[in-house]
């Protein structure tokens, strides 16, 4: 796994784009502070502008970089949750300006799975992680059912979990500083 994370890492240090396995399915990656390699994400992705992207962070530390105020509510869902679970922040900051939504927000996941740890750790900050296929198409529930498109798009296609069948994608909470609670997807 050292080999990939490394070789992953290189590719998202010169701004390149990654195919990767995630705790939830197959991921498009970049670095989230990387204003270039986000328009690359889109143009692959052939995603309209505004329509936001989530991001990994490695823990809680690593969260607070990249938002002004967390809420004392999304600390408590990180640590009782047992699914995958994206969190919308408000007040993004040191994140892309093409990352952040119009209103300031954040899609932002930690995640359970050891390569995306390591990875955020080695490059320590945020990774974009958007699911592996071209707009309006299925999301693909394993490496196998990625687009050829896709596949040829990305600079580094990591080499793990080639076998892995994907569930389902995060379920996603919006979390106001003003308290609102929003369950976006389930």
């Amino acid at each position: 796994m050292i080999g990939e994370i490394n070789k992953a890492l290189q590719t998202l240090k010169e701004g390149g784009l990654i195919l990767y396995p995630t705790d939830t399915v197959w991921g498009i990656g970049c670095d989230a502070t990387n204003p270039e390699a986000v328009k690359k994400v889109y143009a692959l992705k052939q995603r309209v502008y505004g329509k936001v992207l989530i991001c990994l962070v490695a823990d809680d530390r690593m969260l607070k970089k990249y938002v002004k105020q967390i809420p004392e509510m999304a600390l408590n869902i990180i640590d009782v949750t047992d699914k995958p679970t994206t969190i919308i922040y408000d007040d993004a900051q040191n994140l892309a300006s093409n990352l952040v939504a119009e209103d300031g927000t954040i899609a932002i996941r930690i995640p359970d799975d050891d390569f995306c740890f390591q990875l955020c750790r080695r490059l320590n900050g945020a990774i974009v992680s958007t699911s592996a296929n071209i707009s309006g198409f299925p999301t693909p529930n394993s490496f196998k059912e990625i687009q050829p498109a896709i596949l040829k798009g990305v600079d580094y296609v990591v080499n793990l979990h080639h076998e892995k069948i994907c569930s389902k994608p995060s379920s996603i909470i919006k979390l106001s500083n003003n308290g609102v609670v929003k369950i976006i997807r389930e």
